[in-house]
């Protein structure tokens, strides 16, 4: 059975931790954003998008070409409708 708290603190470092500053900053805001309200399947569905490279979600979050597919779900249609302010 999966611990539910170990999966979110799992994907709040991932989110935080991505390799260029750009991509920790947005993916670190939308995780502490939607976190406790994402459903089991949701943080899976999240957990799933972090394993895609940074080069293809900035350019999915920016509705420009991907080399990955990346898939249509609740996370996905969360991510791209999310408004990084950057503080």
């Amino acid at each position: 059975m999966i611990n539910i708290d170990e999966l979110k603190k799992k994907i709040i470092y991932r989110s935080n931790y991505r390799g260029t500053k750009e991509m920790d900053k947005l993916l670190g805001a939308f995780a502490e954003t939607y976190i406790d309200s994402l459903s089991e399947k949701d943080l899976f569905d999240l957990e799933k998008l972090l394993n895609v490279d940074d080069t293809n979600l900035y350019n999915f979050y920016n509705d420009l070409k991907t080399d990955v597919e990346i898939e249509n779900n609740n996370v996905t249609s969360l991510f791209k409708g999310f408004e990084y302010k950057n503080e």
